[in-house]
């Protein structure tokens, strides 16, 4: 699968991001990832926190590259979280590990289900893990959107 193939089903649509744009997202992401920390709060919402910096950052990937899901059609969560590996190349392992992370926060959100301290830190790692990947691919790829 190619981000072509995934604009032909309709699943992204073409997006111009300014660099004002790509910025703004980037500090919500990394002020989610200084919420997920806040002990006085409970471990589903340090999690939510955590899981928007993830799909800020799967945004920041998407829009650096031209496109953005496609939220008419349902699934653009998963869409932008497996695109990562399209966008700015990140292993597959850790496309799978992020992908977990969201099928658990679906089951919170709208099954109820309790998280457990130790996926609230690992959400946290792996949202300050993409959080610096994008930045730097960025950087590398994309200087005029820094």
């Amino acid at each position: 699968m190619t981000l072509q193939n995934l604009l032909a089903i309709q699943s992204l649509i073409e997006f111009n991001a300014q660099r004002e744009d790509i910025q703004r997202l980037l500090a919500a992401a990394e002020r989610n990832l200084q919420d997920a920390s806040v002990t006085a709060i409970s471990d589903e919402n340090r999690f939510d926190a955590a899981y928007k910096c993830i799909m800020q950052c799967a945004m920041v990937a998407l829009w650096a590259n031209g496109y953005r899901p496609s939220t008419s059609k349902p699934g653009h969560h998963q869409t932008a979280i497996q695109s990562l590996a399209l966008t700015i190349a990140l292993d597959s392992r850790t496309v799978i590990l992020l992908d977990k992370l969201r099928r658990q926060r679906n089951l919170n959100d709208y099954d109820g289900d309790p998280i457990a301290p130790s996926v609230v830190e690992e959400s946290q790692r792996q949202a300050q893990a993409l959080l610096r990947r994008v930045k730097e691919w960025l950087s590398q790829s994309r200087p005029d959107l820094c």
